[in-house]
């Protein structure tokens, strides 16, 4: 799919979601960091994204630098302040290094900010329109959880590299595509009792419907739990799984993010594959590190999730987890923070008929990230 042009298969396929914006897909992720120069060679050379834009002094910046990369249909921004001070500088000391936007794809950006403003969403800024030779776009923003901002992005009247401002961007080394396809889902940690109040915010603000949700039975361990919903557009193309603490023993990963993050922003990206044996390979070789379960995980996985079409073994080598639906299985496995701070990672995700999150996985999932915290003394 290109950057500007409108997907055909747009049909409704969560009935419930009032689906009145309607939103086409993600646009781009935002990402404020310390040094994005050197963020993104980490973008590119262990996960395989191409750079294509880059805005900074060059273009006439004076105040931030931003380097755009896409794999497939996922685009990042990495964005770097250039001066001591203001927002960028005030977000960075906060939170470290952290998504700031979640982009939206929309046909109308000033009718998605009226919609949702009239509906309650605090206005990021008001529609705008930028344009160069490229033609122009229009955008506008609202706040979410935290510090998180959505920006609508209406495209349909530009067909230049990414946005205006922006020139095109290529380096002479070229590298390797890791096989990632487009964002499956983005799950936001938030406070405590912050969980239904979010998600009444994605369904009266923006339309979305619940899809599932988990309680503290369904997801703890001895030591911690939390709770969770999914919320989706109607389309499908947009979930946010929205996650909050539940009491337990010791300190859950949610209550060690909103520590070091300071408050609520996003937990993790999870990224699709068609196939998760060679793209999971792939980024290991090049020095990402996954989280792992015990080998004794696969002594029983197939008595729960019956038969698969791959080969244990490799997914065993890998530590890839398994899980079923009614509507087929899903095969997935989740970095370690991919930050200094332990906050945000990614998940690697390949559905094979599955609509789920893997419920089945997470007590597995959830004992590996605490050896990880009590490793760092934050259990």
């Amino acid at each position: 799919m290109s950057t500007h042009t409108t997907p055909e298969n747009l049909e409704k396929i969560i009935p419930q979601a009032e689906d009145f914006l309607p939103l086409l897909g993600t646009d781009y992720v935002e990402l404020y960091v310390g040094n994005a120069k050197q963020a993104a060679y980490y973008y590119q050379t262990a996960w395989g994204f191409e750079p294509i834009a880059y805005a900074g002094l060059e273009t006439g910046l004076k105040d931030r630098v931003s380097y755009v990369l896409q794999q497939d249909r996922i685009r990042l921004v990495l964005t770097s302040p250039l001066q001591p001070d203001g927002a960028i500088n005030q977000h960075i000391n906060a939170h470290g290094d952290g998504v700031k936007v979640v982009a939206l794809w929309v046909d109308d950006a000033t009718k998605s900010y009226e919609e949702t403003v009239k509906r309650g969403a605090k206005s990021y800024f008001e529609p705008r329109t930028d344009s160069d030779q490229n033609g122009k776009v229009v955008t506008s923003g609202i706040h979410t959880y935290g510090e998180t901002v959505h920006i609508f992005v209406e495209r349909k009247n530009y067909n230049g590299v990414f946005l205006p401002g922006y020139t095109k961007w290529t380096k002479p080394y070229k590298t390797e595509s890791t096989g990632l396809k487009y964002i499956d889902h983005m799950v936001g940690n938030v406070g405590w009792n912050e969980m239904n109040k979010w998600c009444e915010f994605y369904a009266k603000v923006m339309g979305f419907a619940q899809l599932v949700s988990f309680d503290d039975k369904d997801i703890s361990t001895e030591y911690t739990a939390l709770m969770s919903k999914v919320m989706s557009n109607g389309n499908g193309r947009i979930k946010f799984p929205i996650n909050e603490p539940a009491e337990g023993r010791k300190k859950s990963q949610i209550e060690e993010y909103i520590d070091f993050y300071n408050g609520a922003g996003v937990q993790h990206m999870a990224l699709a594959t068609d196939n998760i044996i060679e793209t999971v390979s792939s980024l290991k070789a090049r020095g990402v590190d996954f989280l792992t379960v015990p080998s004794s995980y696969y002594d029983t996985v197939l008595d729960r999730v019956g038969e698969i079409d791959e080969e244990l073994e490799p997914l065993k080598e890998l530590g890839i987890l398994i899980d079923r639906d009614d509507e087929g299985y899903l095969l997935q496995i989740f970095t370690k923070p991919v930050l200094d701070r332990p906050t945000m990672f990614f998940e690697i995700i390949q559905r094979k008929g599955a609509q789920s999150f893997g419920k089945g996985n997470f007590k597995a999932l959830f004992e590996a990230i605490e050896r990880e915290q009590e490793e760092r003394g934050t259990l």
